[in-house]
């Protein structure tokens, strides 16, 4: 029997009892699709991280308050409460004036505020406070207008940088540029509008408004931690800026050498490092968890089929009595039985593919699902189903065909 004519048996088979092959499955079905759907939001997750490290500038790594180690328990945190220093206004000019390895360096913080145009009022929107140069480091772009350049922010103006959609809230017609907004009861002109980012896990990232470092500092005081971007001159001296920025704010606090960093470093890959670190966590009890449906579903397979090796005893003795042979009787249940979970296996990375894909448009939730995952999901199907069905199909090539042609 050729392997073709074992398929074509096997569907056929399959075909014929729909319904039972249909709840033979679920088991299957239910381990593959919880599978791919978590790979699925876990992978596009990883890409939205990797697209926002991406985002803060080639070469970049971070100077702030608190590093990634710093948020590993509550133990951890409490202590870095009681270490570190605020990152100051100061030590930006500093790590500014460095140069060398150190490319350039631009601040950032926030605060929440009420915006207001006329009788319009936003409540609560993100204020992000930057120097002009985080527009370069960043990656900012404008779809109307310009980013503040460094002249507004040393004098202190106020102007402002909005979000897509806080210019479509305030101005839902006629020109953006220009207008005067209140940020918390202050007048601040537009000079600019930002480029559509779109939302992530159901929250926009286009409602802001970003106003001069230098005017935020001066309007909520100077007593809070800011975050410094810093980049490196070139990828070669990547790490030596990230070293060089590290002796700096040592020196600027006075540490001893004995001493632990009293600020945090963060770059691109302790994020990665963190991320992997929970969601493979994740991913690991999800296959977990799931392998017992599959297991489940193995089983049942396998009961499925002893059933049919049963009722298809006659079936059997007829084939073997006009010529068939041992191993193509084992052919055609393990092609029957593979055939199956393959089936099965398919159903669930639709269903998977298709719970995801409805996830991420009514929750904004970023999904991906690589071709490799969806291999691999089919592949253990098949196995599981190729595994339930050596008994069976075993036990099918043993029947002594006289024996089973006398079966009722």
């Amino acid at each position: 029997m050729s392997f073709y004519e074992a398929i074509k048996l096997a569907f056929a088979s399959i075909l014929s009892h729909k319904l039972r092959s249909f709840l033979t499955l679920l088991g299957i079905i239910f381990g593959v699709a919880t599978v791919i759907v978590v790979v699925s939001l876990v992978e596009g997750f990883n890409a939205y991280v990797d697209e926002k490290i991406a985002n803060i500038g080639t070469n970049a790594f971070s100077v702030q308050r608190f590093s990634i180690e710093d948020f590993s328990s509550v133990v951890s945190l409490n202590a870095a409460r009681k270490r570190n220093k605020d990152v100051t206004f100061e030590d930006l000019q500093a790590l500014s004036k460095r140069g060398g390895v150190i490319k350039d360096a631009g601040g950032k913080t926030g605060s929440m505020a009420d915006v207001k145009f006329g009788d319009k009022s936003l409540l609560n929107v993100q204020v992000k406070a930057t120097s002009p140069n985080i527009e370069e480091i960043e990656k900012i772009e404008a779809s109307e207008g310009r980013y503040f350049i460094s002249a507004e922010d040393e004098a202190r103006r106020f102007v402002c940088f909005i979000g897509s959609e806080t210019a479509e809230k305030l101005f839902p017609t006629g020109s953006r540029l220009g207008r005067t907004i209140k940020i918390d009861g202050r007048s601040f002109q537009v000079i600019g509008v930002g480029k559509e980012l779109g939302s992530a896990f159901g929250q926009t990232r286009d409602m802001y408004v970003s106003i001069p470092l230098s005017t935020f500092l001066s309007i909520y005081g100077t007593r809070r931690s800011i975050s410094i971007s810093v980049t490196s001159a070139s990828p070669e001296t990547y790490t030596d800026a990230i070293e060089e920025a590290r002796t700096l704010m040592r020196v600027r606090r006075k540490l001893e050498p004995s001493e632990r960093d009293s600020f945090g470093i963060v770059t691109p890959d302790a994020v990665n490092e963190l991320r992997d670190k929970i969601f493979g966590t994740i991913q690991i009890a999800a296959i977990g968890v799931t392998s017992i449906s599959l297991v489940v579903g193995g089983i049942v397979i396998m009961n499925i089929m002893l059933v049919s090796v049963t009722e298809r005893t006659k079936e059997i003795g007829i084939r073997k009595s006009i010529g068939a042979r041992q191993a193509d009787v084992l052919k055609q249940f393990l092609a029957e039985s593979t055939s199956l979970a393959v089936v099965g296996g398919a159903i669930g990375v639709v269903i998977a593919y298709s719970i995801a894909k409805i996830v991420a448009i009514v929750f904004s939730v970023p999904t991906a699902l690589p071709l490799v995952w969806v291999t691999i999901a089919l592949i253990v199907s098949s196995g599981v189903g190729l595994i339930s069905g050596v008994y069976p199909a075993w036990k099918a090539a043993k029947l002594d065909p006289i024996e089973a042609l006398r079966a009722e």
